[in-house]
């Protein structure tokens, strides 16, 4: 069987630090092929993790194997196989993208006509094909996150790690490293383990989810399991009156718990007794007009607040 059949188990995870444990016993079984994003706030273990996995730090206890290989055990065989794009890319300012890109086929031992398509082909697929003579300090901030990808994928590896790659993009760069990310899980089976702290990128890309928080996994299912468990749809109206503000919140609990609404509007966390259908229908027995509506359906924020009670530092800014 090869190393891109192989996909990721981790049985018992554990990273001490002095008095701090970082990673707390934690399980994950990542199937080859798939995209499996890793959520969590800061210093919750997601890069401590990500460390692990990829060799650069030593378990404390427990085992982890990666595609097919054993994290102690087999490092060189774990990084002969696995490409890493971390949040602090290691790029040459005075080096331009093809040299970056020569160097590193030149270190996997790839030589000739096969590096030169390599480098064309990765420039192009990440976008750099006009900048690839142009020296990376006059890159951007996505552009250089581009080329860390393209950096990470010069040697074809069947597992590749993404910690937290698109933060502080734009939303062009961000919509086109999902792309690229999508296109290597579904047309190549990369297994591709995201941090992010973007609930979108997760929503869009994951086939499954884990939450992890004060190093434990909290939750762990496909993004649409994991709202399902949430369940209930949020119903938020605004009156046409704001003197109908208080009888307007008397007639929406008949079909829920009170939630935060915005200010003058009432909301609903719907409990079961009737959906948004119902709930038009009792206000239009009441006389009660409403100016606007919103039905809030069960989100990866609603999930996440629900695992962890906080929200995400990145929920703020999910929408590219």
């Amino acid at each position: 069987m090869s190393a891109r059949d192989q996909g990721i188990v981790v049985e018992g995870l554990v990273r001490q630090f002095k008095d701090i444990r970082a990673v707390d016993g934690i399980d994950l079984t990542i199937e080859p092929g798939q995209i499996y994003g890793f959520l969590g706030p800061n210093g919750a273990g997601k890069s401590t993790t990500v460390h692990m996995l990829t060799t650069l730090l030593p378990p404390s206890a427990g085992r982890a194997t990666v595609a097919g290989y054993d994290v102690v055990a087999d490092g060189p065989s774990v990084r002969a196989n696995i490409g890493a794009a971390l949040q602090e890319t290691a790029l040459d300012p005075f080096l331009s993208a093809r040299e970056h890109l020569r160097l590193q086929a030149s270190l996997h031992g790839i030589r000739g006509q096969e590096r030169l398509r390599l480098q064309d082909e990765l420039l192009q697929r990440v976008g750099l094909t006009q900048a690839a003579d142009r020296k990376v300090r006059t890159y951007s901030g996505g552009m250089k996150r581009r080329l860390d990808l393209a950096l990470s994928l010069i040697h074809g590896p069947s597992t590749l790690f993404l910690d937290e790659p698109t933060t502080g993009l734009d939303p062009q760069s961000r919509a086109a490293l999902w792309e690229e990310v999508g296109r290597l899980a579904r047309e190549e089976g990369v297994t591709v383990f995201l941090t992010t702290q973007y609930l979108e990128e997760a929503d869009v890309l994951a086939d499954r989810v884990g939450i992890i928080d004060h190093g434990r996994i909290v939750a762990e299912g496909t993004p649409a399991s994991l709202k399902a468990e949430i369940g209930r749809s949020t119903v938020e109206i605004v009156p046409e009156s704001g003197d109908q503000l208080h009888r307007l919140g008397e007639i929406l609990r008949r079909f829920g718990t009170d939630t935060a609404a915005r200010p003058g509007a009432a909301a609903v966390r719907l409990d079961g007794n009737g959906g948004l259908a119902d709930v038009v229908r009792a206000l239009d027995q009441e006389d009660l007009r409403a100016a606007a509506i919103n039905l809030h359906s069960p989100s990866l924020d609603d999930v996440f607040l629900a695992k962890t009670g906080r929200k995400l530092e990145g929920a703020e800014d999910d929408g590219p």
